[in-house]
């Protein structure tokens, strides 16, 4: 996740390491105050100007205001990597069940375990499962997704170069969820050419 080989993970990846950087801001922070409250000697008075500062803007504004700034950040990252119309974008089904996945591209025919995109291309995939409740995750990708029954998801990928992945189901599925896994294939321009050519 923090290696992350196309431009949503590296958001993610960044998010991530906001989000690190904030917890631990807080935590040094309640660590600190926790600190001074142990080397006080005398009891503090709950009613003295300076308690209400401390318990009001050290105790409420501070911490509200940086879970809000995340929680601001968050959300507009989250919005640049939604699904959005691409002219050469790629769209593949993906439906999961226990404990393997099936790849349907589209007048290509389908794949098993492995799925084939190309590099530099945003792919959306179409997610689904025919028995329970799964998660499509690729790490170094993208974020995670959920298949569910009687439902579509869509989760878009972009990989910045040609190489192989490793996905997982991040959702306990049943006792084959160790296993269930599948293999990102991403080829260069090239590479998918003789993919499709050869799949149709």
């Amino acid at each position: 996740m923090i290696d992350p080989a196309g431009p949503h993970a590296a958001a993610v990846a960044r998010l991530w390491w906001v989000m690190l950087g904030g917890s631990a801001l807080l935590a040094a922070l309640v660590f600190a105050l926790l600190t001074v409250a142990m080397r006080r000697r005398e009891a503090p008075d709950a009613h003295t100007p300076k308690a209400r500062v401390w318990i009001v803007w050290l105790g409420l504004i501070m911490p509200s205001t940086v879970l809000a700034v995340l929680l601001g950040y968050a959300l507009v990252l989250g919005g640049r990597i939604l699904p959005t119309p691409a002219p050469d974008g790629v769209a593949i089904g993906v439906e999961a069940r226990r404990y393997d996945w099936a790849f349907r591209h589209p007048g290509l025919g389908g794949t098993r375990n492995v799925l084939h995109m190309p590099a530099n291309r945003p792919v959306d995939l179409r997610i689904t499962s025919t028995d329970v409740i799964h998660s499509v995750w690729v790490p170094r990708l993208a974020g995670k997704m959920d298949a569910i029954p009687g439902h579509t998801n869509t989760l878009r990928l972009v990989a910045s170069r040609p190489g192989t992945y490793r996905g997982e189901c991040a959702e306990y599925c049943g006792p084959g969820h160790k296993d269930h896994g599948f293999t990102v294939v991403v080829h260069d321009a090239r590479g998918w050419a003789a993919f499709t050519g050869a799949a149709r």
